[in-house]
Order: structure tokens, then sequence, then C-alpha cells
């Protein structure tokens, strides 16, 4: 596998990136870069060391030769050589993190997940109102990787506090069974972009064929985060197997609609990306146009119980042959 780090990657100029990654030869990650610098979203941090965990679980090789850039520093602090298990040579004070980033992160269990973010969250130095909605948007993430992804190195967390914009960028991926196959135990879905399609729709979870989900897995929390990025006028990405669905931007001068169908938000849909074999989940929260965070779940929770609502009632209005 190859991927390149090149001068700028974020969500709202992501596909080129992904679009270099080369999935070939999972005995093998060659890492190159920018010759001169890099700015990176944490997505594609998570991504790196995801990949880097299955290379080393296949007790495969990971190169480094071509990683050049000035900026590899950064990589050093954000914990990419680490979670590698790469002597860097570089050395970096510990407290540095404090108010600007949370270091890659590998979590395999609820136990780790809870431990993570009761520790990490306080380093973003936020006001409390602020994060609730990283604490949720972190914690969903987390759990959706665990208790779907059939990971063998869980998931891969990265997060970083952009002072001059004043947004938290949020980075999640796994290299388990894929949000398609996930999907395909209770729905049908002959796409990836069409099994992100039903991820990101209120009431529907590879769990149950029920509407509503189940107790526990509820359907409901992809696109509570889908709607928490738009109401902030955020990017949020999904990218697995080779479908990436990337909510744009909602403009200033446009109110902002939440809708149940994915598809139907200002968004690019894109079903020929290299493969990746896991999912990818990536967010920008400003926080500078932050509303109460109680009052918008309740919006979004209001939106879904009315999709819900209206979908179970359909369904039981079709006619039934015995």
């Amino acid at each position: 596998m190859e991927i390149y780090l090149p001068s700028g990657a974020f969500l709202g100029n992501l596909d080129p990136f992904i679009r270099g990654f080369n999935p070939t030869d999972e005995s093998i990650l060659k890492i190159s870069s920018h010759p001169k610098w890099f700015w990176l979203h944490p997505l594609v941090l998570s991504m790196v060391a995801s990949l880097g965990q299955k290379v080393i679980q296949n007790n495969g090789k990971i190169s480094c030769d071509n990683l050049e850039s000035k900026s590899k520093h950064y990589l050093e602090r954000m914990g990419l050589f680490k979670i590698l298990n790469i002597d860097s040579g570089i050395k970096v004070k510990e407290h540095e993190s404090t108010g600007r980033f949370i270091p890659l992160t590998k979590i395999t269990s609820s136990k780790e997940a809870t431990q993570f973010l009761t520790e990490m969250i306080p380093l973003l130095h936020q006001e409390p109102d602020k994060v609730k909605p990283i604490w949720y948007i972190l914690s969903e993430l987390i759990d959706n990787v665990l208790e779907h992804s059939d990971s063998k190195d869980g998931a891969m967390v990265c997060a970083q506090f952009y002072t001059r914009s004043n947004t938290v960028r949020i980075g999640v991926s796994d290299c388990g069974i894929g949000i398609k196959k996930s999907i395909n135990f209770s729905h049908t879905a002959s796409t990836n972009l069409e099994a992100i399609k039903l991820a990101l729709t209120p009431g529907i979870t590879g769990k149950t064929k029920r509407t509503r989900g189940t107790e526990l897995n509820a359907g409901a929390g992809l696109f509570f985060i889908k709607s928490i990025a738009k109401v902030n006028r955020d990017f949020f990405v999904v990218y697995s197997g080779n479908g990436l669905y990337k909510l744009k931007k909602t403009p200033p001068n446009q109110d902002v609609k939440l809708y149940s169908d994915p598809f139907l938000d200002n968004c690019s849909k894109h079903n020929n990306f290299p493969f990746w074999q896991g999912a990818v989940v990536g967010i920008d929260l400003s926080l500078s146009r932050h509303q109460k965070f109680d009052i918008l779940l309740d919006l979004i929770h209001e939106i879904y119980r009315k999709d819900i609502k209206a979908r179970t009632k359909i369904r039981f209005k079709k006619a039934k042959f015995v």
C-alpha cells in the first residue's frame, strides 16, 4: 500500500488525497510526503495509523524513506510514529498537546473508550457547553467502530483544535468489515455508496431490519453527527469501500434544512475511489457558530422522530397478502 501526504489535505479538498491512495499489497505501507511541509486533517492521520496497524498485524513492513518534509515533527507530536512503532528521533515536550490536540489513540474496548473520553476531552480546554458536542461526536463514532466494524485493531482516533478558525477537527477510522457488509446484515445495499446512504439515514442500522433500530442501536448516531455539522455549516465526510460522501458547508445566506435522506443535502458523492477496507469519518466543528447543544439535539431528534413515524406509517399501509 502507498499513501502520500500532500501539502494540504482537509475535508474540503480531501478528494485528491484519497485518489492518490494505493490499497494494493497489504504486506507493506509506503508513506511519502510533500518535500517541504504539510497541513493535514486528523482524519488523514487516523487513516495512516489504521493502515499501519493492518501492516503490523500482517507482520509486514512500514517504509518512511520518502517522508522528508520539515513538518515531520508534527507527526511525532500527533503520535503517528508511536502508533507505527517507528523511532523518528524527534523529541517533543509532552505538555505541548494541552489546549491544541488529542493525539492518535487506538481504542479497542468500551473500557478504553470511557478512559479516553475522560482523560482526553479536557485537553482541548473548552467551555463545558462546547465540550458537549465534541464528547458526543467522539463517543458515537468510537461506539460505531466497536459495535459494527469487527476491526481487530479497533478505532484510530485523532482531533485537533485550530485557534485561528476556532474549529475542532475530528477523524476516526478503522480497517474492519466496512459499512456495506455491516449494513447488509439486515438491509440490502448493492454499492458502498448506497450503504453509506443507509448508514446516514435515521432509524437504519445493520443490527436489525426494524425501522427504529434496536434499544441499543437506534440507527441515529451518524445522522445526528451529520446534522450537527450541517447546522453549524461545517464539513462532514464518510469514506468506506470505494464510496465517499461529503457534506458541504451550507452558505451563510441560506437557511439550514435537515433531511433524513443524506443525498438531498448539499453534498458530493462518489462510488469510484480507491478501496478502503473499513470506514473513515471526519467532521469539522466550528465553535464560533456553535449553538447550545441541548437545543440542537432536541431539534435534530424532532426531525428524526417525525421521519421514523412517517416511514413506519407508510410501511404498515402496504398491502399484505396471506
